[in-house]
């Protein structure tokens, strides 16, 4: 197994109501699992490959539950990426080179019937996490916009939190409303509904966490 470490920032879109039931172990406010996430690198390495700067994307769905399967994935890799990043991006985010179970990316892999090839493209990829704003653009394929939440009377921002200690993706995320489309073998439109931002912290064993899991 290769060694692997990034440290980044996610921002993700799902068609949930806000506060995605997933974290939660419920089931999904639809039925079905939609979503669009993108996850820039900082820091990073896979092996003695840097990965400093790059950015990753998935567009993903699921006819059911995550856990029932059957679902499809899109990945998107920053075209600046040389052979070696993309080849070591790809390992990360397929959960290869990983624990199983140990990351998000590991446990959704066992979950999908068809993983389309990837799409090497510009993508543009901004969060501000505290601020929960977000903006991902994949050349035409994708576009997603996050913003706070919105008091329904007043218009003021809402913050809200959901802090996971145990989590295989992150340990603290800002909750946000997302809007969405992609284009492709992965076709979606998400209107005003869950988004998430959060900082990531990950090798092959999992989160690399900074307080002690409960």
């Amino acid at each position: 197994m290769t060694s692997w470490e990034i440290k980044g920032r996610e921002f993700v879109n799902c068609n949930c109501a806000y506060g995605c039931p997933c974290q939660f172990n419920a089931l999904p406010t639809h039925g079905f699992c939609e979503a669009i996430g993108a996850f820039t690198i900082d820091q990073g390495r896979h092996g003695n490959v840097t990965l400093d700067g790059l950015t990753m994307a998935i567009a993903v769905k699921w006819p059911g539950p995550i856990h029932e399967g059957k679902g499809e994935c899109q990945p998107f890799i920053d075209e600046r990426a040389s052979e070696e990043q993309r080849e070591a991006l790809l390992k990360i985010l397929s959960g290869q080179d990983t624990d199983p179970g140990a990351t998000m990316f590991a446990v959704f892999a066992t979950t999908f019937e068809q993983v389309f090839d990837p799409v090497f493209a510009p993508i543009t990829f901004e969060a501000d996490i505290d601020a929960r704003r977000g903006r991902i653009r994949i050349g035409d394929l994708v576009e997603v916009d996050g913003e706070p939440i919105r008091n329904p009377v007043t218009g003021q921002e809402h913050r809200a939190r959901i802090d996971l200690p145990n989590g295989f993706e992150y340990e603290l995320a800002e909750i946000g409303s997302g809007s969405g489309r992609s284009r492709g073998n992965v076709a979606l439109d998400l209107d005003n509904s869950y988004a998430q931002f959060a900082y990531l912290h990950m090798n092959n064993h999992g989160l690399v966490r900074q307080r002690p899991a409960a």
